[in-house]
């Protein structure tokens, strides 16, 4: 089963309030195991970047004023999608964000049925906990220290992992060896041989059944 785990970054909250799209990252997983195949882009938003969109993933006005429009980027990422599940961590925001942009430019929005929300998983796997990518990311020793600030990209490496998790990808008693055709696919699953000892006696001793029969003697109104 072979799925887009992707994350956005964006120029606000809202594409319906002017907000745009500045850069796309996806990552390609087998059976939630990452392949290899990964698609990075900066994306020029046509419009300035506020203050608050670069505190969060530090790409400034600047920086985007010379990398392609969406609408120049928009055939190869749906080509690199293909009919594959999309997978994000609050995937309502993201689709939001790709769906406003493709029907803008005239393509058929992806549908909700095409979109996994890892979000959404963690919260029914871990009710009450921190669920963002990060605090997903300490729970399974995942390490994000390169995450100093949001980038699609290396977010959506790190989903690829947690989503592996939250799958339960790795497991106790399973080896996940790596093809190197696939860059990380499962070939095989290495089984632990359980180990069984002879079972051993828990009777009470004479002594032990004489003293217990001697304290419930002193019980006002024993059941025994």
């Amino acid at each position: 089963m072979r799925e887009v785990v992707f994350d956005t970054e964006t120029t606000g909250l809202d594409p319906f309030n002017g907000d745009r799209v500045v850069e796309i990252g996806c990552v390609v997983v087998d059976d939630y195991i990452p392949t290899g195949e990964v698609y990075h882009v900066y994306i020029n938003p046509e419009r300035n970047v506020p203050t608050a969109a670069v505190q969060v993933h530090g790409l400034t006005e600047e920086f985007l004023k010379d990398k392609p429009t969406f609408a120049e980027i928009v055939g190869e990422f749906r080509d690199f999608c293909g009919d594959m599940n999309l997978v994000a961590h609050n995937a309502e925001f993201d689709m939001k964000f790709i769906n406003w942009e493709m029907e803008n430019l005239g393509f058929s929005p992806y549908p909700t049925s095409r979109s996994v929300d890892t979000l959404a998983i963690s919260r029914r796997k871990f009710p009450g906990a921190n669920n963002t990518l990060d605090a997903l990311c300490k729970r399974f020793s995942i390490d994000n220290s390169n995450r100093v600030k949001h980038g699609a990209l290396l977010d959506a490496e790190l989903l690829a992992d947690v989503y592996l998790e939250l799958m339960g990808g790795r497991q106790t008693g399973f080896g996940l060896v790596s093809d190197d055709n696939k860059g990380g696919a499962i070939k095989e699953a290495q089984i632990q041989e359980k180990i069984y000892r002879d079972p051993r006696p828990h009777f009470a001793s004479e002594e032990e059944l004489r003293r217990h029969e001697a304290f419930i003697k002193d019980i006002e109104n024993s059941l025994w």
